[in-house]
């Protein structure tokens, strides 16, 4: 890689530890206040929680590590412009306007507030599309960040009329079902598709293994996308098809979790200094554990008339699917990702004179493995907690939570701090 396309710092570095923040501060605010959360889940206060996840930690992270998946995996080139830190400006204004108002339950101003978020992620969403169509990857990796993108465009614009429609009452049909079809059109089609695409260049850079190919790479960006959209049509008119499309998602993911399985029965040869324990891989397979749990529930809850009792199991369905899943798989994402770009930006500070030590020393494992037992203990808490009602519960999964983040954060910043140090070659100069 030449020192034009190498990963630019700072635009990453702002979206990345602004995605610290916000999830640190979700988990913070259910440790403070578990009964506001131990119950019903659609009101004021949990929307906001739920907007400090999806869009502050799962967007705000995919943003970021796109500036460094796309010259490292993707074989794509993401210079920052002007424009780059007018989009942050705005989804960060806006995002923290979008909760704070959801939190005071003053509408008009969360409306205006997630306009500003959307015109920042549009903006960004439309450049990788575009540069995406350029990159050196397969057509297949594309079309699933390609229909990504344009998932989070149909989202946010559904958002958008659910906000507006909080102070002004002019969508038809009943609020659970405008908002059950936009939050899984948001996390399944934009979160979800994004994590696909990404991961079929990441992965085998991960385990490592073989890169896939071939045309079956197709099924699961077709599958999931068939299933996406009509599930959100049917969601959203209440229709019985909904099982259906369901299962045509679960289809989809089921396609990638083939590919999965076909890179683990081809390794490659494992780089020296790999640690034993790979704590990334860790994450992702606890993540696609409490995945499978999600799907399982979720057409549990497609198949079943609504009651009390599917209610409580729709909140723990969402702990699986936000937190256990997407949350998780993004920190099994950046323990790959810092480190190796950590070390290459280590390398050009020294002129690409002096490699810096192994990526794989940067971490500290006694944090990671800290940081994993907060996340394998705090989802499962919060999920039953959910379920059950228990602000015990939730307060326990949210405070193991926090603690495992806040640990993550102080690790990634040691990581980060490599690419600062000097590490220019000292010249000695002979008498």
């Amino acid at each position: 890689m030449t020192a034009a396309k190498s990963p630019t710092r700072l635009v990453p570095l702002l979206y990345l530890g602004t995605a610290h923040i916000a999830l640190a501060l979700a988990c913070l605010l259910v440790g403070l206040w578990p009964r506001a959360v131990a119950g019903f889940f659609y009101h004021s206060w949990m929307v906001a929680l739920v907007h400090l996840v999806t869009l502050g930690w799962v967007t705000f992270s995919i943003l970021g590590a796109i500036y460094i998946v796309g010259p490292l995996a993707l074989r794509m080139e993401m210079p920052p412009r002007r424009m780059d830190y007018t989009a942050y400006a705005f989804a960060l204004v806006g995002l923290v306007g979008m909760v704070g108002h959801f939190w005071i339950e003053q509408y008009s101003g969360m409306a205006w507030s997630a306009a500003t978020v959307a015109c920042g992620v549009l903006y960004m969403t439309a450049r990788i599309a575009w540069s995406v169509r350029r990159a050196g990857v397969q057509p297949a990796v594309k079309l699933h960040i390609i229909l990504a993108c344009v998932n989070f465009w149909l989202a946010a614009s559904m958002g958008l009329l659910i906000a507006w429609d909080k102070v002004a009452h002019f969508l038809p049909g009943y609020v659970l079902s405008n908002v059950f079809a936009h939050a899984h059109l948001a996390t399944v089609g934009w979160a979800i598709m994004m994590v696909i695409g990404v991961a079929y260049r990441l992965l085998p850079m991960t385990f490592p293994s073989k890169m896939p190919g071939g045309r079956s790479m197709y099924a699961s960006a077709i599958l999931l996308e068939t299933g996406v959209l009509g599930l959100f049509a049917t969601l959203l008119l209440r229709n019985g098809w909904a099982l259906v499309f369901g299962i045509t998602s679960v289809a989809g993911i089921a396609m990638f979790g083939g590919h999965v399985v076909w890179m683990l029965r081809r390794p490659a040869a494992t780089p020296a200094g790999a640690p034993r324990v790979h704590f990334g891989l860790l994450h992702a397979a606890s993540a696609g554990l409490w995945l499978v749990a999600a799907i399982a529930l979720g057409l549990l809850l497609l198949a079943t008339p609504a009651s009390i009792q599917t209610l409580h199991a729709a909140a723990a369905y969402g702990v699986l699917g936000l937190v256990g899943f997407l949350a998780q798989m993004v920190v099994a994402m950046e323990a790959r990702l810092l480190p190796m770009v950590a070390w290459f930006w280590a390398y050009e500070r020294s002129g690409y004179q002096q490699p810096p030590p192994s990526p794989h020393a940067m971490r500290d494992p006694w944090l990671q493995a800290i940081v994993f037992a907060g996340w394998t203990a705090g989802v499962p808490a919060l999920a039953a907690g959910m379920f059950l009602e228990s602000a015990g519960l939730v307060a326990l999964g949210a405070w193991a939570l926090f603690a495992a983040v806040v640990l993550a954060t102080v690790d990634n910043g040691f990581v980060v701090a490599h690419a600062f140090r000097d590490s220019r070659p000292v010249s000695r100069e002979v008498a």
